[in-house]
């Protein structure tokens, strides 16, 4: 069996959905089971009804709500049967019903609780999941609603909860199968789930993609597909640079360094569960289906350069700390990690030098009033407006003279850079720049490293057809 996952903009609206259900059709030989998201914009809409309530402004939330609903409905009067549509209308007011009265709880309290927050925003998907598997049977395609929060298990943190692998493959295991035997299409609702006592959970704002990894690995799927709405994973982001080519094959790894560094196509932490059962994920794009995508698996063939793309994180402030010289090392850097972890700062690059540190964290200007406390370990430079560049490619290993080669590009570019960090992932070289030159550095390193080969085919290769196809 595959695993399909859809995401927002996949199921935006009737002509949408009928759209997926077109790409489930072609897959019906390999009994998928598919995972959709919100309609595009819902969960936002969401968030802003649980802040409304909390604001105790019930009726902008109510509204919110009735717009919610009145998108669902318009959906589903351009897909089903007027009797499929009463019954999906009766399902979708029970639903906004409960919503509302969430609502009205929140707005009671004058704020939402984390599991308040989090409940509400599971109403998106659980909606589209209920219209998707309407929608199929009405296509002509045997489906079957299954409630994601019945079969994924996790802890009661909010807003992101941790899966609980045993029980979450045992509910799949004994749901989903017969299911599949009996030549249907199951649809779950990513994104959201309930702990161990039924309290209702979510995996975090872009979960749906974890769900299908934790789906797909539970019930041992040959493949997991995230329909998107990019054509695969791209050496660069296209909005940079123009120019920037689909990458046919990508390995775990690369791909996981590559939304760690601000790469959108997938959540961080998607992939986790398909490199631990050595599942094939391909990115696909559900608004042109007949596109070739990106295939990534455990290893990757290598390509024409050494890298396999370029990631840029911005909004990036760097402390420079410089301790006095009768302060250890050890200490030094204890003391400067503890302090980022009270404010609950990450250490994107970290550069060290005996007792003197350069961090860049994840951050603006307002970032400047840490500089104060910083102080008590020694003397602070703080330079805001920053961006890191993130190289990543697993072909880089042990290559002699690839950061003189990329540093020597940058700087005939008049780039400065302000930090550099190479080898603690071994796939990946990341440096520091200005933020106004970030743009700059990027178009200049991809003219380099990939436009200067042969362009990249717009038809699936042998092995993407290989694996998306068999």
């Amino acid at each position: 069996m595959i695993v399909m996952k859809f995401g927002g903009t996949s199921v935006q609206d009737a002509v949408a959905i009928r759209r997926v259900a077109s790409i489930v059709a072609g897959r019906r030989k390999e009994q998928p089971l598919v995972v959709v998201s919100a309609m595009g914009g819902v969960t936002d809409k969401l968030v802003q009804v649980a802040e409304a309530a909390g604001r105790s402004d019930l009726s902008a939330a109510v509204e919110l709500l009735s717009g919610i609903r009145q998108r669902h409905v318009d959906a589903a009067a351009a897909m089903l049967t007027p009797d499929a549509a009463r019954a999906f209308a009766a399902e979708l007011d029970s639903r906004i019903g409960e919503a509302t009265a969430l609502a009205a709880r929140i707005a009671a309290q004058g704020s939402a609780s984390p599991a308040q927050h989090s409940h509400m925003l599971t109403f998106g998907e659980l909606l589209s999941s209920v219209l998707v598997a309407a929608a199929f049977e009405a296509l002509g395609i045997p489906s079957a609603h299954a409630d994601a929060r019945q079969l994924v298990v996790t802890d009661a943190r909010h807003p992101a909860a941790t899966p609980l692998a045993n029980p979450t493959r045992a509910r799949l295991l004994e749901a989903i199968p017969p299911l599949l035997e009996a030549g249907r299409v199951p649809v779950l609702g990513g994104f959201i789930a309930s702990s161990e006592s039924g309290e209702v959970t979510t995996l975090g704002r872009g979960g749906s993609d974890y769900s299908a990894a934790i789906i797909g690995a539970s019930l041992e799927a040959s493949r997991i597909e995230i329909w998107t709405d990019v054509s695969g994973i791209l050496t660069t982001d296209p909005r940079m640079c123009p120019t920037a080519r689909r990458i046919e094959e990508i390995s775990f790894h690369e791909a996981t360094e590559l939304a760690c560094f601000g790469a959108k196509v997938l959540h961080p932490a998607t992939l986790l569960p398909a490199i631990e059962h050595n599942i094939p994920v391909a990115v696909l794009n559900s608004h042109k289906p007949q596109e070739a995508g990106t295939i990534i698996r455990a290893s990757a063939a290598k390509g024409p350069s050494a890298f396999r793309a370029i990631a840029v994180k911005r909004k990036i402030a760097v402390f420079n700390i410089h301790a006095p010289r009768n302060v250890g090392s050890l200490r030094f850097l204890d003391d400067l990690f503890s302090l980022l972890r009270w404010h609950h700062l990450q250490s994107e690059i970290v550069a060290i030098s005996g007792a003197s540190a350069s961090v860049a964290v994840e951050g603006g200007s307002e970032l400047v009033k840490l500089t104060a406390e910083l102080e008590t370990l020694g003397n602070v430079d703080f330079e805001p407006g920053m961006a890191i560049v993130c190289l990543v490619g697993e072909d880089i290993r042990g290559r002699v003279g690839i950061a003189s080669e990329i540093f020597g590009v940058l700087a005939a570019g008049g780039i400065n850079i302000r930090m550099i960090a190479q080898g603690a992932s071994e796939i990946s070289l990341s440096f520091v720049v200005e933020e106004k030159d970030a743009v700059h550095a990027v178009q200049l390193l991809h003219r380099h490293l990939f436009e200067q080969l042969a362009p990249t085919p717009s038809h699936p290769s042998a092995a993407v057809q290989k694996a998306v196809r068999a």
